[in-house]
């Protein structure tokens, strides 16, 4: 995250900030910053729109993607990727357990059905991200919110897709703009991995 600060700071011609790249406090004061900004922009689209752009699992991958963008889970590949497979699996596990028109289980109670629904969901999402090689561990929380049927309508998986994919947009062009070396869209290839001894 440092070097999204000093990028930014060196494009804004802002000295004193890069000059203190590593300073806790503005590291923090960027992270506060991007945070805010957005969520408050889904937000905002989900206010205006009536529809859930805002989900818990996007402010974990808000934080991968400002905080470590090179990691290979920042990729917009795996994040959109992972999101993708944990909103199906969630809603493939509501569909084998008949649950498609249940309320959600923090509204009533948890059954038999529904911790299988959820189990179901993070086991497929786990194993097919893996499979995919698109592992993003807020995926894993995504296909708990469809599970557990918080999100359940196709129509709202639709917008949960779309917050994701306008949140790697904003990470990319933020990344970008600090001078990281952000993919377009699969994550960067490792280094050479150092001998063993």
């Amino acid at each position: 995250m440092a070097a999204v600060v000093f990028g930014l700071a060196r494009r804004a011609r802002i000295p004193a900030l890069t000059a203190r790249r590593s300073n806790t406090t503005v590291m923090g004061l960027f992270a506060f910053v991007n945070g805010l900004i957005s969520i408050a922009i889904m937000a905002a689209a989900a206010w205006v729109t009536g529809e859930p752009f805002v989900f818990p699992s996007l402010g974990p991958t808000a934080f991968l993607l400002f905080y470590t963008p090179t990691a290979p889970a920042a990729s917009p590949r795996n994040t959109v990727g992972g999101h993708a497979i944990g909103a199906a699996a969630g809603y493939l596990a509501l569909v084998v357990f008949g649950l498609t028109d249940d309320p959600p289980a923090l509204a009533t109670s948890v059954t038999a059905a529904r911790v299988g629904a959820a189990a179901l969901s993070l086991g497929l999402t786990s194993g097919a991200m893996v499979w995919a090689r698109v592992p993003h561990p807020p995926a894993g929380a995504t296909t708990l919110i469809v599970s557990l049927g918080i999100l359940r309508e196709p129509e709202q998986l639709l917008v949960l897709m779309l917050a994701v994919v306008l949140l790697v947009i904003q990470g990319f062009a933020i990344n970008r703009l600090a001078g990281i070396d952000y993919p377009i869209w699969s994550p960067r290839p490792a280094g050479p991995t150092p001998p063993r001894p």
